[in-house]
């Protein structure tokens, strides 16, 4: 299972978010995942639909408790994790996850995607 996890302000577009994921690299991921506040956002369930995959709603505990490679001092002051798109990855990839692609940002610098491979959680 490859994840695709999502952090996005709410101005980002489904482009935002199509641009932040082709940023990772040539995986295809089999699920998307984002904070559970913003797994229902129009960009990304439009996503979702176009690309024929779920979206997995990471809750806040799981978020905060994911060890990230990226150390954002905005995640952390609004999330309390070093990068949203990379805790949601892991978390929603399972216990023994591991990212293939840190985080990246969408040109327009509204969505950051990062990929996480491992078992459902």
């Amino acid at each position: 299972m490859i994840v695709a996890g999502f952090g996005f302000r709410g101005i980002a577009t489904t482009q935002s978010l199509r641009d932040a994921l082709a940023q990772t690299g040539a995986h295809v991921p089999t699920l998307l995942a984002a904070p559970a506040d913003k797994a229902y956002a129009p960009s990304i369930q439009q996503l979702a639909q176009e690309l024929g995959l779920s979206v997995f709603p990471v809750p806040a505990p799981l978020l905060q408790s994911a060890q990230t490679l990226t150390q954002s001092p905005k995640a952390q002051e609004h999330r309390a994790t070093g990068s949203v798109a990379e805790a949601c990855a892991l978390a929603a990839a399972g216990a023994h996850a591991a990212l293939l692609a840190p985080r990246q940002i969408s040109t327009d610098r509204r969505a950051t995607c990062a990929l996480a491979q491992g078992s459902p959680a």
